[in-house]
């Protein structure tokens, strides 16, 4: 049987009207309205864009409306791997979903003000906001809460263990922008939940962080260097099915962590260093399923920096949409510690010294090793490169340059969009150097490559072990 949930929107919520949504699950007459909330996006020239989200069982007609365009004559949803096509007229659009989806639906080739469309499946497990060992926060959804941290943080932490924080719908404001969360927590936001403000795990063991609400950034400026989720020096924390909307610092922070779980979260950014999710130091991190669109780095795997020490381990990136409006969607190695002996590291951009989709950046005197890029497609952008794989000396951030980029496999990667920047492999020196490469079964603009040229991958001094080959 079909069913939506389609969550409340709070009086008070930023909101952006280029488009309006309707929801109708199969077999039901009636078209249910759902507003669209406002992301900002590219830190260049920042824009508004849209994003909608509801969950579903079943199956859902999504319709469309533009009020603002006189007419639509191309509609391309995104990822193209998906596969959905959209009937549309001059002015409606239609398309149906039968399992979840994370979705840009693009008007006449409009890539900055478009609409996110986020598809959940309805949640298993939802809190009982009046059970045993739960704070609950209701919310207003007609008037914002203002809640003293310091307060609720003495009484959680006065609850037994494997307690919960319940934020109900609408916008609560957390006093002093923060709340540090203790250990044996778990953090629900419910959907129609906005938490203006930040979350630090710092020292803390066992906390879940989830829902379908969101936290909400996009009014503090950038040098507040906020970021909508900090992990520092915690273990065995799961961040689950959360909306993170324009922090003007990472989305998520990760330094000197492990068994770190981020799985289905969506995350938008439009400021210089506003990553999406950041790693430093830290070990069994596993991001899955999940949408970045940022205006820095969508994912950064980085050794020693700041207070972290320690080398990085056991990283799995899977099912993902990465969509950097300025940087590279991935990127490892940049920093490290190069005071010591270094730390084993297990795209719209035009400087020459940040281009790459499947970037290792090897500064600091990291070496760079067993690195493996599978199963990924690569579609259009705007300007930028594929692979770029060098051991280098970044005069903006690396005082000495890494120290080795070797045991890398790219497999089953395919690009379909034309005129990228060559590809680049280089070492830095003959002691500094990239080896043992292999590239297996690379697809660019539908044809399988078969030697370095055909693949656009220029090979610099110092490297070896360089192999393309084709098994399919």
């Amino acid at each position: 049987m079909s069913a939506i949930i389609n969550y409340p929107i709070p009086k008070g919520a930023v909101l952006q009207q280029d488009f309006c949504v309707k929801l109708r699950a199969e077999g039901d007459r009636e078209w249910q309205e759902t507003a669209c909330y406002q992301v900002k996006v590219d830190m260049h020239e920042v824009r508004k864009a849209s994003m909608v989200y509801f969950d579903f069982s079943g199956t859902v007609d999504v319709e469309i409306t533009c009020p603002a365009l006189y007419h639509i004559y191309q509609v391309d949803i995104r990822p193209l791997s998906a596969g959905i096509k959209a009937e549309f007229t001059p002015k409606v659009i239609r398309f149906r979903l039968d399992h979840p989806q994370k979705l840009s639906v693009e008007v006449n080739g409009e890539r900055f003000h478009n609409l996110h469309l986020f598809a959940g499946a309805i949640p298993a497990n939802v809190p009982d906001p009046n059970g045993d060992e739960v704070l609950f926060l209701p919310g207003d959804l007609n008037k914002p809460s203002i809640h003293r941290t310091e307060e609720m943080t003495l009484q959680v932490s006065g609850m037994k263990k494997n307690r919960t924080v319940y934020f109900g719908p609408g916008i609560h404001y957390l006093e002093e922008c923060t709340m540090r969360i203790p250990s044996d927590t778990d953090v629900y936001l419910s959907g129609g939940s906005i938490i203006v403000g930040t979350f630090i795990l710092s020292g803390v063991e066992n906390v879940r962080i989830y829902g379908r609400g969101c936290l909400y950034l996009a009014r503090f400026e950038r040098f507040s260097g906020l970021n909508a989720v900090r992990i520092s020096h915690s273990k065995n924390i799961r961040i689950e099915g959360i909306h993170l909307i324009n922090p003007p610092h990472y989305s998520v922070y990760i330094g000197g962590s492990e068994e770190v779980w981020i799985e289905d979260i969506t995350t938008f950014s439009c400021e210089g260093w506003s990553d999406g999710i950041d790693m430093m130091s830290s070990r069994n991190v596993t991001v899955k399923n999940c949408f970045l669109r940022t205006s820095d780095d969508c994912i950064a795997i980085y050794g020693r920096r700041w207070d972290y020490n320690g080398n990085v381990s056991h990283i799995r990136i899977s099912g993902c949409s990465l969509w950097a409006d300025v940087a590279h969607p991935s990127i490892i190695g940049t920093h490290g510690d190069y005071e010591q002996e270094g730390n084993i590291l297990e795209h719209r951009e035009h400087q020459d010294e940040y281009l790459g989709c499947l970037a290792i950046n090897a500064g600091d005197r990291n070496t760079i090793r067993n690195i493996t890029y599978e199963n990924i497609r690569i579609e259009p952008f705007v300007h930028g490169q594929i692979l770029d794989f060098q051991v280098k000396c970044n005069p903006d951030y690396n005082p000495v340059p890494g120290k080795g980029i070797h045991h890398v496999s790219v497999k089953n990667v395919s690009y379909s969009g034309w005129g990228e920047v060559p590809s680049r492999i280089c070492g830095y020196s003959s002691e500094f150097s990239v080896s043992d490469i292999v590239i297996q079964d690379f697809c660019v603009r539908g044809e399988m490559v078969h030697t370095l040229e055909e693949a656009n991958i220029l090979t610099g001094s110092y490297a070896d072990g360089i192999e393309i080959i084709s098994l399919s």
